[in-house]
C-alpha cells in the first residue's frame, strides 16, 4: 500500500515491498528495470558523488508520443547501495517546469521484516510549485498521470508479481 503525506515543500511516500533491498535498488537505478514500470523512462546513473543522472525515453516512446529523448536529469549527491540514494532531479518535458530548476530526491531503503523492505521517497520541492503539483498526481494537473503514487505503486507491483500494473 502506498501512502503519501505532504508538507509545505516536501512530498514523502512510504511503502513496504516484498523484495530485498538490492532488488529495490536495482529497480530504481538500472534501465532494464526502470523501463518496465511508471512511465517507462530508462535511468542512466553514474552512482559516484557528482555523477550524472539522466532519464531517457525509449525510441518507441519518443516516436509514439513525439517527446524528446531526455525526460529528466540530475546529479548524484550520495549513493550508498542498496540503502540510500540522494540526487538532484529536474523534469525537462515542460519548459515552465524545467525553469523551476533542480529539486532534491531522496530514496531510502531499509529492511523492515523478513522478506519485507521499507522504501521511503522524499521529494523536496521548494521553489517548484508546478512540479510539486505534477508529481503529486491525484488530478492536480490535467492529463499528467498519477505522479509518484503511480510510479511507486507500479514499482511495488512489478517487484512483487513480476508484472507492471499495465501489462
Amino acid at each position: 500500500m502506498t501512502m503519501m503525506t505532504e508538507t509545505k515543500t516536501t512530498q514523502v511516500y512510504r511503502l513496504y515491498i516484498r523484495a530485498t533491498p538490492q532488488a529495490i535498488w536495482d529497480a530504481i537505478t538500472k534501465p532494464e528495470w526502470t523501463e518496465k514500470y511508471g512511465y517507462g523512462v530508462l535511468a542512466e546513473y553514474d552512482l559516484s558523488p557528482g555523477g550524472r543522472y539522466r532519464g531517457v525515453w525509449s525510441e518507441e516512446v519518443q516516436k509514439e508520443h513525439s517527446v524528446p529523448e531526455l525526460a529528466v536529469e540530475g546529479e548524484v549527491l550520495e549513493a550508498d547501495p542498496p540503502r540510500k540514494l540522494v540526487q538532484t532531479w529536474r523534469l525537462l518535458m515542460d519548459p515552465d517546469i524545467a525553469a523551476e530548476g533542480f529539486t532534491r530526491l531522496v530514496w531510502e531503503i531499509e529492511e523492515a521484516d523478513k522478506d519485507i523492505t521499507k522504501l521511503t521517497v522524499s521529494h523536496e520541492l521548494e521553489g517548484a510549485p508546478k512540479l510539486a503539483a505534477l508529481v503529486a498526481g491525484e488530478g492536480e494537473v490535467e492529463g499528467a498521470g498519477g505522479g509518484w503514487s503511480w510510479v511507486l505503486s507500479d514499482l511495488k507491483t512489478l517487484l512483487e508479481s513480476g508484472r507492471p500494473l499495465r501489462s
